[in-house]
């Protein structure tokens, strides 16, 4: 997508690096500027960390990122320097965007009209291969010694540009400004190379090719109905009749005698929660909570079914409606069966969160215990390796800690230190894990992991006064045992992070 429909509703007081002369952008600096705003979305409350949805994403996420280092066309050095992150955002719209550094933004109105896994890799890839591709160092560099300020003049046009369309137009005065977030636009000629290269991207990936197919064909419909700022990924991704018929020519050599994506039961359950996380309000819910009780019901396809019942019980339980809720979970359950593939999985996870949000921590913990023996898990219930298994347990001890289950908080602290260990970027596991070390009354680690949460979320200057916060602790004795492992690493950590926030402040 076009970086000037990217930000959302990021603050407009964020920082940006100067880009030396722009005549060359290297990944680092452009790394960086990706850091800069993504720090913004992060502090959006349009920002959503949904471990379910997450999940989801990722298993279609990192199958293209495998399959483009595979090709060739993801680098070690570039696999390495950038992000490679998707974010979530609560929007309706219809809109997926590339940003600098390899991050991705993904609106949930989009996961909410995509059929198949395969539409939704269709749409990753696209925007996977502008950024493999460099298209936007290509076009920063192009702007030459106006790059910095086209940049700004960028971002800061499309914070407000979600919420409030006569702010962003206020932020940008001029034809010169209007002019250069036109130039951030990805040409026609990037547009087709992301369509060329995503293409055998996709298909390596083990994608069917019919999914870009079938996505095409929705966006094609929705631009001849001249969108009406539903679908924002027309404007920065307009439909060409040279894409047209490049797509075209490609459906009829390669995907003329596949059969059309169906959406899987699972599927169907994931796009019901984007729905009704994305549209929380009032009404809304009422009528997802309703439609089961539809005359129609019985008579609409089983993916269709399932959904409105996934959606159902996700917007009761949103409406503390947790009677309404559990019968209409039990209706999945009658409806699925015996499945005890993923789509079983949701619905567990599912009830999970029903008990949670009334208060019943022994039906959630039943709930979760439910889940069948995996090879590649330790057990089940507790010991759940999966994300968001880990994290309904960690929720499920810290509401009965208040009953002092002690040995539960110190076996949860240990599956969250070895889930950082592999996922030090992961805010919401940071989090968690600091909440269980206060649980355990272990304060001076329970400081630094919400240091480190600042960290994976980008405020390296809140991460700092974090640091300074568990040295202070340290040095008044705080603790009655010192730790000193724990307070050598929080040294060393202050200092990693002074070091970025110097790098920033020469960058201003």
């Amino acid at each position: 997508m076009a970086q000037s429909n990217a930000a959302g509703s990021m603050q407009a007081g964020a920082q940006l690096p100067a880009l030396g002369d722009g005549s060359d952008m290297s990944s680092g600096a452009e790394r960086r500027l990706g850091e800069r705003i993504a720090r913004e979305i992060y502090r959006d409350p349009d920002y959503i960390d949904d471990p379910v949805l997450a999940e989801y994403v990722q298993g279609v996420w990192q199958p293209l990122l495998a399959a483009a280092r595979l090709r060739g066309d993801l680098s070690p050095e570039l696999s390495e320097r950038f992000a490679w992150e998707i974010m979530l955002g609560r929007d309706r719209s219809v809109n997926a965007f590339a940003l600098p550094g390899g991050y991705f933004g993904l609106h949930l109105g989009l996961l909410a009209v995509v059929s198949s896994r395969d539409e939704l890799a269709s749409v990753l890839w696209h925007e996977l291969s502008h950024v493999t591709q460099r298209h936007i160092s290509r076009l920063i560099a192009n702007q030459g010694q106006q790059a910095p300020w086209v940049i700004g003049a960028m971002i800061l046009g499309a914070l407000a540009a979600s919420k409030n369309a006569n702010v962003a137009n206020a932020m940008i005065v001029g034809s010169q400004a209007a002019a250069a977030q036109s130039q951030l636009n990805f040409s026609r000629d990037m547009e087709r190379e992301a369509d060329r290269v995503g293409y055998g991207l996709m298909t390596q990936a083990g994608f069917e090719a019919q999914g870009f197919v079938t996505m095409f064909d929705k966006l094609q419909q929705a631009s001849r109905l001249n969108d009406n700022g539903a679908y924002p990924y027309l404007r920065s991704h307009p439909l060409t009749t040279e894409r047209i018929a490049d797509m075209q020519s490609r459906q009829a050599l390669g995907v003329r005698n596949q059969a059309t994506s169906a959406p899987t039961l699972e599927h169907a359950m994931l796009a019901a929660r984007a729905r009704v996380l994305s549209n929380p309000g009032v009404d809304a819910l009422r009528a997802a909570a309703m439609e089961p009780g539809s005359p129609r019901m019985a008579a609409l396809p089983m993916p269709r079914q399932v959904a409105a019942l996934y959606s159902a019980a996700l917007a009761a339980s949103r409406l503390r409606d947790f009677g309404l809720a559990a019968a209409n979970a039990d209706r999945l359950t009658a409806l699925l069966g015996s499945d005890e593939g993923g789509a079983a999985r949701w619905v567990r996870l599912l009830r999970v969160e029903i008990a949670l949000a009334s208060g019943n921590v022994a039906g959630a913990q039943a709930a979760l215990n439910d889940a069948p023996a995996k090879k590649d898990s330790p057990g089940s219930g507790m010991l759940a390796t999966r994300r968001p298994e880990l994290f309904l347990s960690a929720q499920i001890v810290l509401h009965a800690n208040q009953s002092g289950q002690l040995a539960q908080v110190n076996a949860l602290a240990q599956r969250l230190q070895m889930w950082v260990a592999d996922h030090p970027r992961d805010a919401q596991a940071w989090q968690l894990l600091s909440s269980a070390y206060a649980a355990q009354g272990q304060t001076l680690r329970a400081i630094r992991a919400d240091a480190e949460t600042q960290v994976a979320l980008l405020d390296y200057a809140a991460a700092l006064d974090r640091f300074k916060a568990a040295q202070d602790f340290v040095r008044k004795g705080g603790a009655a045992t010192p730790d000193h492992i724990e307070a050598s690493i929080i040294d060393t950590r202050r200092r990693q992070v002074e070091s970025v926030l110097k790098e920033q402040a020469l960058e201003r």
